[in-house]
């Protein structure tokens, strides 16, 4: 079982596209959520409140993340299942292209040996039957490969759609973890939401900085760009 994931991810590579997916969303789902969080943030100043109750907190935040994992799944499936039959179409248009060149070649060379026949009275019966044998042997093989490649697509967009949905489900979940430990949130369990974004965002600039051989530090100021400016905005808009 192993050995034929590791087959099928060497012909579709979605080891890499699974990866962009799980980066790119799980950021978005913790901007998303941090979005949020800064509204409620936001209203207990606005409001003179001290606390706000955090099953408000997570069932908005969880509500907000489902939406995400079930866009996000969706979304990714539907798109990568149009991508696959547009490349089956185009394989099987090259096939059958192929199939009519080998047919046309086979004639010709059957005309070719049947006038060598006649001129050199040779017989060429068991060459021309290995000759289709082999033939046939090829056809069975390209078959075999064409039935690979679905598989291996179709795994591929399995996996692709489930990091794609499962992601932000995972980044929109991860900062709401503090408001499980009370049952009224002060501005104290924001505060250490909000440091476990701006942590997840740091590891993530760096591991973006590794695969990508860049700067880690670079990667890591882009996406805290970001994360600066979802909170200036949100506090001008909202504030």
């Amino acid at each position: 079982m192993i050995k034929k994931i590791k087959t099928y991810a060497k012909i579709t590579d979605f080891g890499s596209i699974a990866r962009r997916y799980f980066v790119n969303n799980f950021y978005d789902g913790m901007l998303t959520i941090l979005g949020i969080l800064l509204g409620f943030f936001i209203l207990i100043f606005k409001d003179g409140q001290q606390t706000v109750d955090s099953h408000i907190v997570i069932l908005t935040g969880f509500a907000t993340s489902i939406s995400m994992f079930i866009s996000g799944l969706s979304g990714s499936y539907i798109s990568e299942k149009a991508e696959q039959k547009r490349l089956k179409a185009e394989l099987d248009k090259a096939m059958v292209i192929r199939k009519k060149e080998e047919e046309k070649e086979e004639d010709e060379l059957l005309e070719d040996k049947e006038i060598e026949k006649a001129m050199l009275t040779v017989n060429f019966n068991d060459k021309n039957k290995r000759k289709k044998l082999n033939l046939k042997k090829s056809n069975k093989k390209r078959r075999k490969v064409k039935t690979l490649q679905e598989k291996a697509e179709r795994l591929a967009s399995i996996i692709v759609s489930l990091v794609n949905g499962g992601a932000p489900l995972l980044g929109g979940i991860v900062p709401l973890i503090p408001f499980f430990f009370t049952v009224r949130a002060g501005i104290n369990f924001f505060i250490f939401s909000f440091l476990i974004i701006f942590i997840f965002i740091v590891l993530l600039g760096i591991f973006v900085g590794f695969i990508s051989r860049e700067s880690l530090w670079k990667n890591v100021l882009k996406m805290l760009a970001a994360f600066g400016l979802t909170i200036i905005v949100s506090i001008l808009l909202l504030g």
